[in-house]
């Protein structure tokens, strides 16, 4: 028998988003997580200004994303590779970000972007490519 859990609601006003720090021009919000009773994933929604942009980095879990709003650049590739692949996306197009993959965000567009980002709960170490 699995353990219960109890539903939860939180409301757009009741979060908060903060910059991240490798990169200027972006914000995130914790929708829901761990920490809101949430036992298996974290679902988090990213702001990405105009000209803003998002160094190569890689992440120890994958990512699942859903593009609400806007249209900018997202690249992709292994880490093996020298070369990745980019991909202009815009609202309604998911993608899936295989854990330990390099990846960076460029909005070359004059709208702000917006997408949501499940992760698995747990530890996420990033790190910055050189």
């Amino acid at each position: 028998m699995s353990e219960q859990v109890e539903s939860v609601i939180r409301r757009g006003d009741d979060i908060e988003y903060e910059n991240v720090g490798a990169a200027d021009g972006m914000r995130k919000g914790v929708l829901v997580a761990e920490e809101h009773g949430a036992p298996n994933f974290a679902i988090r929604r990213f702001e990405l200004d105009p000209g803003a942009s998002v160094p190569e980095h890689t992440n120890d879990v994958e990512h699942e994303q859903y593009v609400l709003a806007g249209e900018y650049v997202v690249g992709i590739r292994e880490p093996s590779e020298a070369d990745g692949e980019e991909y202009t996306v815009s609202a309604g197009d998911s993608l899936l970000i295989p854990a330990g993959a390099v990846h960076w965000y460029r909005n070359e567009g004059d709208e702000s972007g917006a997408f949501l980002c499940a992760v698995p709960n747990g530890d996420d170490e990033i790190e910055l490519v050189e």
